[in-house]
């Protein structure tokens, strides 16, 4: 047995098998590391869209607050004000951009289902976040690709998504037990990540993980030439 399409974030075809429970199969790229859910077992966009519609998201709950700060609060400590921000893949609730345009910073929202504004992917960023979203994606390669060409300069991209550590503790996971989570990475995914843009990359606790694009290299001062 194979997967039918080839890895989505290298486009490798050197896949393994990696774990299979009572949902579907997982495979691992022996290239990248990335773990993914073959083509033939994903949900359907309406599927996936139904499953989002019934997530409750509370702009006004503390415990969620809490739980994006993870993220808001590394971030804020690089962030001069006001800077521009996008988040990609916001979802019905944008508490993260709230969070981020209380703390003086301007934000624009993309989301395929609740934020599908095309334009928005045509600017230059200081920063993207994009949390608990890289896991829904098929094709990462394509996303990251494009959310580096919207980063200025030395601008980090954030992410948060849990991280694969091993087979054993894969098989007991409840990460992937949600359908609509189809590309597991590890620090070895994102170590692959970072060197593919030329960025650094930093992990922040179990789930944050900051890839920074490298400034552009200074010209040769014209009393050097």
């Amino acid at each position: 047995m194979k997967p039918s399409s080839p890895c989505g974030l290298c486009a490798s075809v050197e896949i393994s098998h990696y774990h299979q429970d009572k949902f579907r199969h997982y495979w691992q790229c022996n290239q990248c590391g990335l773990v993914f859910v073959d083509e033939s077992e994903r949900l359907t966009p309406q599927q996936e869209k139904a499953i989002y519609d019934s997530h409750e998201n509370d702009l006004f709950d503390l415990g969620y607050r809490r739980f994006l700060s993870r993220v808001s609060e590394p971030l804020l400590e690089r962030l001069k004000k006001p800077s521009n921000g996008l988040d990609f893949g916001c979802g019905p609730g944008p508490l993260l951009a709230q969070m981020l345009t209380e703390a003086g910073h301007r934000m624009a929202l993309y989301d395929l289902y609740y934020a599908n504004q095309p334009e928005v992917l045509t600017g230059q960023y200081d920063f993207i976040t994009c949390t608990e979203v890289i896991e829904h994606i098929a094709q990462p390669q394509t996303v990251l690709t494009q959310l580096f060409s919207l980063l200025k300069p030395g601008a980090p991209l954030v992410l948060m998504t849990k991280l694969v550590i091993d087979k054993a503790r894969f098989s007991a996971w409840h990460y992937k037990n949600d359908l609509t989570h189809i590309a597991f990475f590890s620090r070895k995914t994102f170590a692959y990540v970072a060197k593919i843009y030329d960025s650094e990359v930093e992990f922040i606790g179990n789930d944050v993980i900051i890839l920074t694009k490298p400034e552009v290299p200074t010209a040769p001062s014209e009393e050097l030439l």
